[in-house]
């Protein structure tokens, strides 16, 4: 630890509220914070800028990071003063993508996906109304679509996501629009439940769903589910690019790529049903 962080401690030791001690369960759910605001930033974060982020004293922050950096689940790196996400996060979110069985099955038809197509292809799973990244096979491209493992992207907003949405029950749905939709028109990423609900009967009719740069200006995704035996979507696999080479002149043929891979990855997992149809 270098002597800035150390001052920083040592300036805010006296700050620490009285409950800082009061019980593990606490403690844990404040590493918990430190843990998952770390894995947001992309270049690391000083003591002083996560503490801030995580609301606790510099000396707080410290202790739980010390800590974690003993079981490598955080990194410091001198040079730049900087706290990182260590390997063991890797090693335990690793195990979890282990532990959804699709991976496995999904993973050699995303490489051919992705060789056919020439754009990132990646694998999703919802979760709290978001669709996470668990798996991804990177573009060879240049420029590149990328949204690494791990990353979230709203189920109404998102290909991944209306393809599972697709899958639902419409109770289900509504049960999604009414915890996680947003409502207010003068939001710039505000979603009409009405128009979604059209959307989602679109996605069942023509068996794959489109996020046309509603995610990020510029990029278009095509997704698919992927089915249980029950024909319920335990996932959903995408391809992703910039809207300069996912053209509309090339979309019929892209998303039946796209349908033909999620077909044979839900036949692979033992799922039932024909596409979204």
């Amino acid at each position: 630890m270098r002597t800035q962080e150390a001052g920083a401690v040592a300036r805010e030791g006296r700050s620490e509220a009285p409950s800082e001690t009061a019980g593990g369960v606490q403690s844990l759910i404040r590493a918990l914070s430190i843990l998952d605001t770390l894995a947001e930033s992309e270049d690391g974060l000083s003591l002083t800028a996560l503490a801030r982020a995580v609301g606790l004293p510099p000396s707080s922050a410290h202790r739980l990071l010390t800590t974690l950096q003993r079981k490598r689940f955080v990194r410091f790196e001198p040079g730049a003063m900087t706290w990182r996400v260590g390997v063991q996060a890797f090693v335990v979110g690793n195990a979890f993508a282990r532990s959804r069985e699709v991976v496995p099955f999904a993973m050699p038809f995303m490489r051919q996906l992705m060789d056919k197509t020439g754009e990132t292809v990646n694998l999703y799973v919802p979760n709290d109304g978001q669709a996470i990244c668990i798996a991804q096979v990177q573009s060879r491209q240049v420029i590149r679509a990328i949204s690494r493992p791990g990353g979230t992207v709203p189920l109404q907003r998102s290909a991944a996501g209306k393809a599972m949405l697709a899958r639902m029950g419409r109770g289900e749905v509504e049960d999604i629009l009414s915890a996680h939709g947003r409502r207010d028109p003068e939001e710039a990423s505000a979603v009409d439940p009405s128009k979604l609900r059209a959307e989602i009967e679109a996605v069942r009719a023509r068996g794959f769903a489109l996020d046309d740069e509603e995610v990020a200006p510029g990029l278009r995704c095509i997704a698919v589910p992927i089915l249980d035996e029950h024909g319920a979507a335990q996932a959903a696999m995408s391809i992703a690019g910039p809207i300069t080479r996912l053209t509309d002149q090339r979309l019929a043929r892209l998303a039946g790529m796209v349908v033909a891979a999620g077909e044979a990855v839900t036949r692979e997992f033992g799922g039932g049903g024909r596409g979204m149809r």
